[in-house]
């Protein structure tokens, strides 16, 4: 198993082999899986995302915050400043993500709370570049592994790390996957990483009622129009001062410093304010 984003990428580069093989490959040899059953459990995986949005999109969701329901769909209009297909995008991650409260089936991308992030990521890239469906699958390998690395090397949890380990990892694997779809470069993908975690550095986990809606659904779209931003500057050639690994190593530092009260409990934040005590109350009132 890679233990650092520099370790994966320079082995790729060395052995000349494409990310996505190194990767399947490692992980055969790491789990003791055939590499034919990676794949279809990564296909699987990949059809949840897919029916997650198609059910989404079909489904009005109530949700207990009554504020934060049925907002997403609002979101599929022409655009004013962003164009129809930022807009889908942004529109795609909060339905998924509405759809994940309303307790419907999704893929924790690396978490529920951040599951709209990589699937709204990769179709809308795949719809822009004309890709396959193989290059879809191809960028899904590629922001598995780097998930695993930025889990193995730091956090994954709202609860440990706050928001940036949630969203922000789930905006840095979806830079690295539509970099690497889009052609780019080792160092490019490297550069997409870095970009997209270190925007979300020191990002605050403060759901409202102590639920994953508010401010969660929106957060999924932060972190889309993230992912694809740090994707075109790594693309049009700019470069992180601080590696990738410097970077993960300092969201976790940050994680462990942030209070409790901004660690998925619901104690501060946005949900310390005067309207977040009143909806938390307006829900759990009977109880």
């Amino acid at each position: 198993m890679f233990e650092s984003i520099s370790q994966l990428l320079d082995e790729s580069e060395t052995k000349s082999i494409p990310l996505h093989k190194l990767i399947l490959k490692d992980e055969s040899e790491y789990t003791h899986i055939s590499e034919s059953d990676i794949i279809e459990r990564l296909k699987k995986t990949l059809t949840i995302m897919k029916q997650s949005l198609e059910k989404a999109l079909k489904t009005d969701i109530e949700l207990p915050i009554k504020e934060a329901s049925n907002q997403a769909k609002k979101l599929l209009t022409p655009g004013i400043f962003f164009g129809d297909n930022m807009k889908d995008a942004i529109a795609w991650a909060m339905i998924i993500s509405e759809y994940n409260s309303g307790m419907g089936l999704i893929v924790a991308a690396p978490t529920a709370g951040s599951s709209g992030v990589l699937p709204a990521v990769l179709f809308k890239a795949k719809d822009i570049l004309g890709k396959s469906e193989e290059d879809v699958f191809n960028a899904l390998v590629v922001a598995a592994a780097i998930g695993a690395i930025i889990g193995n090397r730091a956090m994954l949890s709202g609860s440990e790390g706050g928001c940036q380990a949630e969203v922000g990892v789930a905006s840095a694997m979806s830079a690295a996957a539509i970099t690497y779809m889009a052609g780019g470069s080792h160092t490019q993908i490297s550069n997409a990483i870095a970009l997209s975690l270190k925007n979300l550095l020191g990002l605050v986990c403060d759901p409202v009622a102590g639920l994953v809606i508010s401010p969660c659904i929106k957060r999924n779209a932060i972190g889309v129009v993230n992912a694809f931003l740090a994707t075109e500057m790594a693309l049009s050639g700019l470069t992180s001062i601080i590696p990738a690994d410097e970077i993960i190593d300092a969201m976790m530092k940050v994680g462990r410093k942030l209070p409790y009260e901004l660690k998925e409990t619901g104690l501060g934040g946005i949900a310390a304010t005067k309207t977040g005590k009143r909806i938390k109350k307006s829900i759990f009132s009977d109880n």
